[in-house]
């Protein structure tokens, strides 16, 4: 079929299966490959983009059903050739390790912050437990957490 994907704010024209995933259009259509696929059964999050601001899974998530919304993906989240605050906060508190989950985690925690949840460290744990990290990175993303949220509020 054919669908238009509108993807960090750019139009995509794109013929796929109707069966196409999300994560499969970005990776392999549009090579935004900064979205991970991981256990594709929507269980780890290392998949997790924006549509229309709410976070999603795209592994769960058909292309199709996407069209006419705005998708973001890790890679479309900074802005004007600077980091976003959350972004420069996972570098600054090394809130990675290996790194495969962090464009997951990232946008996880811009949703977390946006949606209110960012406002105790057990509020980020819990909003944040979709996120799955192998290297138990948990404590410097928290704590990279907290420290974009209170920049992100001064933006």
């Amino acid at each position: 079929m054919d669908i238009t994907l509108s993807v960090n704010g750019r139009d995509h024209r794109l013929s796929l299966d109707p069966r196409t995933t999300l994560l499969d259009a970005l990776r392999e259509r549009l090579d935004l490959t900064g979205s991970k696929k991981g256990c594709d059964h929507g269980q780890c999050g290392a998949c997790t983009v924006h549509l229309d601001g709410r976070r999603v899974l795209a592994c769960l998530t058909l292309a199709a059903s996407v069209q006419g919304r705005q998708v973001t993906t890790i890679e479309g989240l900074a802005r004007d050739g600077g980091l976003h605050p959350m972004q420069a906060a996972f570098i600054e508190h090394d809130a990675f390790q290996c790194g495969y989950c962090t464009p997951g985690q990232i946008m996880s925690a811009v949703a977390c912050v946006q949606e209110g949840h960012a406002r105790t460290d057990a509020a980020i744990g819990e909003y944040m437990s979709g996120n799955l990290c192998r290297c138990a990175a948990y404590p410097k993303i928290v704590a990279a957490v907290r420290d974009a949220a209170a920049r992100m509020e001064r933006a």
